[in-house]
């Protein structure tokens, strides 16, 4: 799942912000275990997860694909409330929880996304996010097996993260794997347009594109001003 968000979300950013300068790259120093890492993963996506879910958006009608999305987004808000509080951002955490009670309630269980036409808007926090708040620097990039992009910080942060996942507490097990893999394959679907838009060395794009998005979202969309002093 994270692999495909991850994936998702990088490859958008990248056509938001420029490319990461080259003095940057010293964060990778497990570059030749990241490709070989990133290659597996892309090996399983290839012949895995792509097909799945290229199978999935032909036979699923749009307004079901939109539901199966907003249903998991309504279980994603309740991480970023806790998040979101852990940072210590009150407005934040209480669109977030308001978020969770109008679309579970009003929006049969998060499948009809009642929420933001209200005014409430999504704010996607994770652990990694409240880590990097707090002062705990990113160590070295890291490619995870199956799980994609992350670096230290953000790899020990997706602990706490599953551990508040509401999936994570349904039964029987079948049922709670069966929306492990529903949501894996709707996530992967959505990236497949976007996907298209990636080229050259996919590993340095991504890799890029990654550090940049976690930079953006832990400092909230600041970025550093400009310093004429510095050349």
């Amino acid at each position: 799942m994270m692999l495909i968000k991850n994936s998702l979300l990088s490859i958008l950013f990248m056509f938001s912000v420029s490319a990461v300068a080259d003095d940057r790259l010293d964060v990778d120093p497990w570059e030749g275990f990241n490709r070989a890492m990133f290659s597996f993963n892309d090996t399983v996506d290839r012949y895995a997860l792509k097909p799945a879910a290229q199978g999935y958006k032909a036979v699923t009608p749009d307004i079901i694909e939109t539901g199966v999305s907003n249903f998991f987004g309504n279980l994603s808000d309740v991480g970023s409330t806790l998040n979101s509080a852990l940072q210590l951002k009150g407005e934040d955490a209480g669109q977030s929880l308001a978020r969770v009670v109008f679309n579970t309630t009003i929006g049969l269980g998060g499948i009809i996304d009642v929420a933001t036409p209200m005014g409430l808007p999504e704010h996607n926090e994770d652990f990694g996010q409240t880590l990097g708040y707090w002062g705990v620097e990113t160590g070295p990039y890291l490619v995870l097996p199956l799980l994609g992009p992350s670096n230290i910080r953000d790899g020990l942060g997706l602990i706490p993260d599953s551990m508040v996942d509401p999936v994570g507490e349904v039964d029987p097990i079948r049922t709670r794997n069966q929306l492990y893999g529903l949501r894996i394959i709707d996530t992967r679907a959505n990236l497949l347009a976007a996907e298209e838009l990636l080229t050259g060395d996919r590993y340095t794009a991504m890799r890029d594109a990654y550090l940049q998005r976690r930079e953006f979202l832990v400092n909230d969309g600041k970025v550093a001003s400009f310093d004429q002093d510095q050349f």
